[in-house]
């Protein structure tokens, strides 16, 4: 698949994670989570300390997202994206976008093995789906 290919796959999914959700607005974990609601997509945040991140309840990990959840954004730092590739290959996540800076080799090629559709090319989702600040 293209790349383009590749994003219109992710974006056709129902429900969205956002690994790495931040309760900071100036964070890029906060601003994915906001795209999201500007596009009026469901989403749900994934943090293990927040309760709610922009009015939404959050999911303390990967594991804990409701089933009808197939794509997931990460913006974590790569040792941590790693283990967050792990876990939603576990749970049957079939789109990852790995937002600039969170990529990982190891976790791109455990995607790759697994049949996941990996978006790590440097992509950035907020300007795929022209994110803008209030």
């Amino acid at each position: 698949m293209t790349i383009s290919e590749r994003i219109d796959t992710f974006l056709d999914a129902d429900a969205f994670g956002v690994v790495g959700a931040s309760s900071k607005p100036y964070k890029y974990g906060n601003k994915v989570l906001r795209c999201y609601q500007q596009n009026q997509r469901t989403v749900i945040p994934v943090n293990p300390v927040a309760k709610q991140i922009e009015g939404l309840a959050c999911v303390a990990s990967v594991s804990d997202l409701p089933g009808h959840v197939d794509s997931i954004s990460i913006i974590t730092p790569p040792q941590v994206t790693e283990k967050v590739v792990e876990e939603a290959i576990a749970k049957g996540i079939k789109n990852i976008w790995m937002q600039p800076g969170a990529e990982s080799a190891q976790a791109v090629t455990a995607c790759e093995e697994a049949g996941v559709n990996i978006i790590a090319d440097g992509s950035c989702m907020l300007v795929v789906m022209g994110y803008h600040e209030h």
